[in-house]
């Protein structure tokens, strides 16, 4: 690895920003790390976006970036993926081959087999491979996860996640792969609803059986995949949660996971509107309840449907978190927060939730 680390970035679409920057706020902090290549499929988007930012080199394929060199003779250390997501495997896989530490948007991938193989080639490659999960890196979330460390909550007995946003039309047809199963795998557990699923997970714990069903109310002229779904998941510890997921809602609710531990205690996370800090919005524990101690669930005078743009940017900082962590276990030889593993973990439960109502059947792991 070259002391200064280089980084690539695949994809220059919506997400780009948030890595970008994230890795230019490392190198503002004293670290030494340069972004020095972008690629996309459109080769023209590519050069359009390197030169707007800065960035030097510019390629139409992921290969050509990873088979770049310096003028040392040396490439990237480092590759961003923020293509859609089928794409990611054969990204990824290129990486790994080439020797080149991974950092994926989430999901994974949108099917399992792909998932794991991805995790596979970067074990025997030898490359860290992390993924894209920033919430876990809000206090308020890590808040709940010391709760359940330390015994305050106990072991997790049940669990809710709420997942109640807005989308307009125009964000399905903004994009050509949007809301098929070919090009996006899903609809809102796939794209949205992962994010919270892997909340709750964290603080569950293994989920060994998943019942839900899915359905499309709203948005049927745009899209072919779920705008909503309902599941209910048994764990390996006796607990049990619930999952409702939507985008289909005027004006959005935005997001709620509630934990209930062994101790009788519970805390709940809310997230609004979507793209704010995580807060902690009930905490319940002994004799008293505080029932807004981060905030209320649903601050009055804010404006509840958000665009993408917005989104994204108000998730910077979290960007930054989880980059300034993987950025840590490549150059320490340590294991990232979310890894590979960690982020099939949360496909699975997803992919469940589709063949369950599918079947009609549960789906037991």
């Amino acid at each position: 690895m070259t002391a200064a680390l280089r980084i690539g970035i695949a994809g220059g679409g919506a997400i780009f920003r948030n890595h970008l920057e994230a890795y230019r706020a490392l190198a503002d902090a004293g670290q030494d790390v340069e972004v020095v290549a972008l690629c996309d499929i459109d080769a023209e988007r590519a050069g359009q976006v390197a030169v707007a930012n800065g960035i030097e080199h510019a390629f139409g394929s992921a290969a050509e970036m990873l088979a770049w060199r310096g003028a040392d003779g040396l490439g990237i250390d480092v590759i961003s993926v923020c293509t859609p997501h089928p794409t990611h495997e054969a990204v990824v896989t290129e990486a790994a081959t080439a020797g080149v530490h991974v950092l994926c948007e989430k999901p994974i991938a949108i099917d399992l087999a792909a998932a794991e193989r991805m995790v596979d080639v970067c074990a025997r490659a030898g490359v860290r491979f992390g993924v894209l999960f920033q919430r876990r890196f809000w206090p308020a979330a890590q808040r709940i996860r010391a709760a359940i460390d330390d015994g305050t909550l106990g072991t997790p007995i049940l669990g809710h996640c709420s997942v109640l946003l807005h989308r307009e039309p125009e964000y399905y047809s903004a994009t050509a792969w949007r809301g098929t199963w070919a090009s996006d795998g899903g609809g809102v557990l796939m794209t949205q609803g992962i994010h919270y699923i892997d909340l709750l997970q964290w603080y569950m714990g293994e989920v060994v059986e998943v019942h839900g069903h899915v359905a499309t109310y709203v948005h049927g002229e745009h899209i072919e995949v779920e705008d909503s779904a309902v599941a209910t998941l048994r764990f390996a510890s006796g607990a049990l949660a619930t999952l409702h997921a939507s985008t289909a809602v005027t004006p959005s609710l935005g997001v709620q996971i509630r934990v209930t531990g062994s101790t009788g205690a519970s805390a709940q996370l809310s997230e609004f509107p979507e793209g704010t800090d995580g807060r902690v919005d009930v905490w319940a524990a002994g004799e008293r309840v505080a029932t807004a101690p981060d905030g209320p669930t649903w601050p009055s005078g804010l404006e509840p449907n958000v665009d993408l743009a917005t989104i994204n940017g108000a998730l910077i900082p979290w960007h930054r978190a989880q980059v300034a962590d993987f950025v840590n276990a490549v150059r320490t030889g340590g294991t990232p927060a979310v890894t590979g593993e960690e982020a099939t973990t949360s496909l699975r439960i997803l992919l469940a939730v589709y063949e369950s109502s599918r079947t009609g059947r549960p789906v037991r792991f």
